[in-house]
């Protein structure tokens, strides 16, 4: 009997975190903010077109863009009334972003920054930019169209247990 209720609760615990983890994590309503952040791995440049666009809407004067690692993607062209700044991060990952943005905000200043990620990387990130910068974050999530749900899901509960277990400094 106990192994049928732990069984059902691992059925319906899973399925339950991955859509409120992954699928629909917590997102914030941008606000007025020191710069936009757009992480990278976007070849199709989603993240850094939204970052862009919430600048240029009046949100932030500045939009850090990722280019990203084995998919790097090119720094996008200067826009009138936006600073656009780009970055690879050492290491290539969302740590390494967050670490990059975190001495970026510190030197410059910043109180509070808007990040766009993708859907299923917004809880990482979160956490990852909690850890190394004190500073107000806002998630602006977007949604590939190229989305691998299932790949995307995988990667992120793994990437997550290693956020949470082996690498938890900034």
């Amino acid at each position: 009997m106990t192994l049928l209720v732990v069984a059902l609760l691992l059925v319906v615990t899973i399925p339950v975190a991955t859509a409120r983890l992954f699928i629909w994590p917590p997102s914030d309503n941008p606000t007025r903010a020191d710069a936009t952040v757009a992480l990278g791995g976007d070849t199709g440049q989603l993240r850094a077109k939204q970052a862009i666009q919430l600048a240029r809407s009046g949100y932030a004067p500045v939009a850090v863009i990722s280019l990203g690692g084995k998919r790097a993607v090119p720094c996008p062209k200067p826009i009138r009334d936006v600073r656009v700044l780009c970055f690879r991060a050492d290491p290539l990952t969302t740590r390494g972003e967050a670490e990059y943005v975190a001495r970026l905000a510190a030197q410059r200043h910043w109180h509070r920054i808007i990040v766009v990620s993708e859907r299923s990387q917004a809880t990482r990130a979160r956490m990852l930019f909690e850890r190394c910068t004190p500073i107000q974050l806002e998630m602006v999530p977007v949604t590939d169209p190229r989305d691998r749900l299932l790949y995307d899901v995988v990667y992120e509960w793994g990437a997550l247990a290693k956020a949470l277990v082996l690498v938890r400094s900034c």
